[in-house]
């Protein structure tokens, strides 16, 4: 199985980048010394991407002081790759993306590799650091390289530069709009503004309810019947005071003659 991961996702990704110099030499006649890949993997590594062969057994984890044997289950097979980067001093003053190399071994061609590694790496580029376009460049006798550009991925071609290439072919310079794949920032700014306002309303209104309130525990409710209340003026001549003799017990007998004589 083919896994397409970002090239920072390995904790000793520096390891592959061998592998990735290979897969280079071995299908480009553009190559390029180890220490530059080194220096895109080290300044941008979420946008290069690298396709592995996920190992049978699964991978072997190196430990210090042992001796490797460099077999495949230690470290996955690269098959294919993307390297970009973002332009530091952009000639036009736009933040953009750009396409360093691309390639994919012979034997896993044909299985939509490029595409893939192209769309992350694009996706990338928009996302983390909102480039406006990514740009390229692709030899004008490169037939299969411009039907990816062009026709799968929706590249233009800005303008053709004489002699690019060490061997004097002409290129295309192409480039493709990312901004349509940017991340809407201000609706999370909107969000967190939002929860942060609906939070200090809460706590005005608990405030004031507190302030009206006067009461140190709102939620006990309101006192039920006469219990409680004070009454003003004639009420308190109303209120009956009624004496409960103590000291001496009484029958129920006692009390019912008691009751039968008041009230004759």
């Amino acid at each position: 199985m083919v896994d397409i991961l970002p090239l920072s996702s390995f904790p000793s990704y520096i390891h592959l980048l061998p592998a990735i110099q290979t897969c280079n030499i071995t299908n480009l006649p553009e190559n390029y010394f180890l220490k530059y890949y080194l220096y895109h993997a080290l300044t941008w590594p979420q946008l290069s991407f690298v396709a592995v062969v996920r190992p049978k057994n699964g991978y072997r984890q190196h430990k210090p002081g042992s001796v490797s044997s460099g077999g495949p289950e230690e470290y996955p097979k690269v098959v294919g790759y993307v390297l970009a980067k973002m332009e530091e001093e952009p000639a036009d003053g736009i933040p953009h993306g750009h396409i360093t190399s691309l390639s994919v071994m012979r034997t896993h061609r044909r299985l939509g590799i490029a595409e893939r590694l192209m769309r992350m790496s694009q996706r990338a580029m928009a996302e983390s650091h909102r480039a406006h376009y990514v740009s390229l460049h692709v030899r004008v006798s490169n037939t299969a390289a411009l039907h990816l550009y062009r026709d799968t991925l929706g590249f233009q071609v800005d303008k053709v530069e004489s002699k690019y290439y060490a061997d004097g072919e002409d290129a295309y310079a192409m480039r493709c709009d990312l901004k349509h794949m940017w991340l809407n920032w201000d609706d999370d700014d909107d969000d967190t503004a939002t929860a942060a306002k609906k939070e200090d309303g809460d706590k005005s209104t608990r405030q004031q309810e507190k302030s009206d309130g006067g009461d140190e525990h709102p939620d006990e409710g309101d006192p039920v019947g006469d219990l409680g209340k004070k009454d003003d003026g004639d009420d308190k001549e109303k209120q009956k005071k009624i004496k409960v003799k103590i000291g001496r017990p009484l029958g129920v007998g006692d009390l019912v003659e008691k009751n039968e004589a008041a009230a004759r």
